[in-house]
């Protein structure tokens, strides 16, 4: 594989295993020490100990190896299904839940538990290690999720997405109080070019659009409810952010310290809007908001 670029800057004094930890995706501390120990890191060039200290001008340079194959079995592991048919399966998926399998989870996923719920009967459209699924949630965000049982579901899904018949609405709490009661951000997304495992709001990156409206404010804080026309990775966490309101409890994009009380960070799939792939009639479904995120909003509303 092509090496992965990185520069150091902002990351002096940083130690060199953490340092590829923390800018590449997938990558723990502990497989950092060993691509460092088998001459797979250089630094401007030429190996260094994992415990080197950076400087801040330096070019690393991290070869990947080639991924191993994932074989995804079924697992019986819960799940909350909102809806099922003999094409599509919408799942209300947890916090904390990896939606498909990949390098550092190759097992526990949605996936794993679907291909048992289902007894195998899902789409091949998304390959080996992602059979079924049309679109994805991000590990640490809770909510709605639609899967396929066959082919020709998901690839009429798959163009509902394409031209944004396909709506998806979530809810999140951010930090600060926006002025406006409703907006849109309209804002291309790409990856970080300094913190692979970062995305952000780039020239030249995805077009990207969120709009977004007040549920209600709390002091230093806002509920809000964002509809995505677009579907980029970690969009809506980009865009609060690049709004300066992250939302709570994203250690990525806003403050690195959890939050006591929650999983992941403040953000749930809250609704979904489809034509069935079959008869075409309009689906439309809704979730309600997860224990931690109610129990945010009454802690937030106390201190009025």
């Amino acid at each position: 594989m092509e090496p992965i670029l990185l520069t150091t800057e902002e990351a002096k004094g940083a130690r060199l295993d953490a340092f590829v930890a923390e800018r590449v995706e997938g990558v723990s501390r502990a497989a950092a020490a060993k691509l460092i120990e088998r001459g797979a890191v250089l630094v401007d060039g030429a190996p260094a100990a994992k415990s080197a200290k950076l400087t801040g001008r330096e070019t690393v340079a991290v070869t990947l190896p080639e991924p191993e194959p994932i074989d995804a079995q079924p697992q019986d592991i819960p799940l909350d299904v909102v809806y099922e048919d003999a094409d599509v399966i919408v799942v209300n998926k947890p916090a904390g839940l990896v939606v498909h399998p990949a390098p550092g989870h190759p097992d526990g996923t949605l996936v794993n538990a679907l291909l048992h719920h289902c007894a195998g009967s899902l789409s091949g459209v998304g390959g080996a290690l992602r059979p079924g699924i049309v679109h994805r949630i991000d590990r640490d965000t809770s909510g709605l999720i639609i899967a396929a049982k066959n082919d020709a579901a998901h690839q009429a899904l798959a163009a509902q997405l394409k031209d944004h018949s396909l709506a998806r609405t979530y809810e999140c709490i951010v930090v600060g109080a926006l002025h406006e009661d409703r907006g849109t951000v309209d804002a291309p997304i790409a990856r970080d070019a300094r913190e692979r495992k970062r995305m952000a709001v780039t020239a030249g990156g995805r077009p990207a659009v969120t709009h977004w409206e007040v549920v209600a404010r709390y002091s230093g804080y806002t509920h809000l409810r964002c509809h995505l026309e677009t579907g980029r990775t970690h969009q809506i966490r980009v865009h609060m952010a690049y709004l300066g309101h992250p939302i709570l409890g994203d250690t990525v994009y806003g403050a690195k310290k959890p939050v006591p009380g929650l999983t992941g960070q403040c953000l749930h799939a809250v609704a979904l809007r489809f034509r069935h792939p079959r008869s075409n009639a309009p689906v439309e479904l809704h979730c309600p908001l997860p224990d931690e995120f109610t129990a945010m909003l009454r802690k937030l509303a106390a201190r009025q």
